[in-house]
């Protein structure tokens, strides 16, 4: 693990927290949906598979969406969203294990549960059917993978770079979510998926995380590989009420919508050039 003077002072005091917090009582044991099945499902509808993310607020957020999670995580099902993540760390991000316990039993898609875990303690707080582990955090981090399946969970391991990716590779990962932002600076850089994408192995789940905040974003991602996309403030629009659904389905529909565009064009330049003859 980076010493953490390497991290940005927001996120120093995140991980402080979640050091102090408690864990679970007892041990969780989770029939975890599978999330390729619901990748795969949704790419068979024509849709990119999209994560969604529940999160009131957040360090960098300019604002707080106070509606209800199960409200919010239902809209973004309905807007075609594979997965949802949910944010269970309370100090920093407004969430809870209790928002994450709702919104499982409210929607039938597989749910993430993102928060800042560094020990075998930290995983038992809620059951959830994947759980993010952040490599950067973790000093074991081959053993909390096999603790996390040993649970059920399915891990998803988080890097930024390609140091990272190789700690988590050899700790036996096969989802991995490579993180635009930069927990040194906090600064979203798109490159990073692009440089980091070509040393993931075929059979390794790519995840695209953070700075998505448009279609043409979410095809820059697919076209660097990313099997699916996972989006928080694009849609929940901290500090606004746009519609969480359509947030959501403009970016499930990325692909499809520039296809559309793409021959709706064509056929304009195909009557223009017609009608010059």
């Amino acid at each position: 693990m980076n010493p953490d003077t390497e991290l940005a002072p927001a996120v120093q005091s995140i991980l402080a927290a979640a050091r102090e917090r408690a864990g679970g009582e007892g041990v969780v044991d989770v029939d975890a949906r599978p999330l390729a099945d619901a990748l795969a499902d949704a790419e068979a509808d024509g849709r990119v598979p999209l994560i969604a993310e529940v999160k009131p607020t957040s360090p960098t957020a300019e604002g707080t969406r106070d509606d209800d999670p199960v409200e919010l995580a239902r809209a973004m099902v309905a807007g075609g969203a594979a997965a949802i993540s949910v944010l269970t760390e309370p100090s920093h991000f407004g969430g809870s294990p209790e928002a994450l316990t709702r919104i499982r039993e409210a929607v039938d898609v597989p749910v993430l549960r993102k928060d800042f875990v560094v020990d075998e303690d930290g995983l038992d707080l809620v059951e959830a059917d994947l759980l993010l582990l952040i490599a950067r955090f973790v000093d074991d981090l081959e053993g909390l993978v096999a603790a996390a399946r040993e649970r059920g969970l399915q891990p998803l391991v988080e890097v930024h770079d390609r140091d990272e990716l190789e700690t988590a590779l050899e700790a036996g990962a096969d989802l991995i979510g490579v993180n635009n932002r930069d927990l040194a600076t906090l600064e979203v850089d798109l490159g990073t998926v692009e440089s980091v994408a070509p040393d993931i192995p075929e059979d390794v789940t790519l995840i695209a995380e953070s700075g998505v905040s448009s279609p043409a974003d979410v095809r820059r991602m697919r076209e660097a590989d990313a099997d699916a996309l996972l989006v928080g403030s694009a849609i929940m629009d901290h500090g606004g009420d746009s519609d969480v659904t359509e947030n959501t389905r403009r970016l499930v529909r990325a692909e499809s919508m520039d296809a559309a565009d793409s021959t709706r064009a064509s056929a304009t330049t195909d009557h223009d050039g017609d009608s010059q003859t």
